[in-house]
């Protein structure tokens, strides 16, 4: 396996428990490799039920994917409304949602010629 490629994996999977440790619902991973001119290879997609759970679980990610792999989050937004918050891992764009605006914005739909990935929530 390619080491980019592994590493991506890895740290899919550190994003991925860092949104079930504080029960991120609905989590989906959307693969834009397939896809041409992306700005990134992959989003994680979940929501909160609450501008509070959505803070509490990108504040799970960026804490447990930095203990885990020493990663930060290179951009980072949406923290004062709780609505939409984003982190931007390079090749990985976290999208954190409450699910009003999850439900809104619909990126699934708007990615739907990506391979989709639903996570089991935990």
């Amino acid at each position: 396996m390619d080491v980019k490629l592994e590493e991506t994996e890895i740290l899919i999977t550190n994003i991925t428990e860092g949104i079930q440790k504080v029960k991120g619902k609905n989590i989906v991973q959307i693969d834009l490799t397939t896809i041409n001119h992306t700005e990134c290879s992959h989003f994680i997609i979940c929501n909160g039920t609450s501008n509070t759970h959505t803070v509490a679980i990108a504040e799970s990610v960026e804490e447990y994917v930095e203990e885990i792999s020493g990663t930060k989050a290179s951009h980072k937004e949406g923290y004062k409304n709780g609505i939409w918050i984003l982190l931007d891992y390079g090749d990985i764009m976290v999208h954190v949602f409450r699910e009003e605006a999850r439900d809104f914005y619909n990126l699934e739909k708007l990615w739907a010629d990506a391979k989709i990935t639903n996570i089991i929530d935990e």
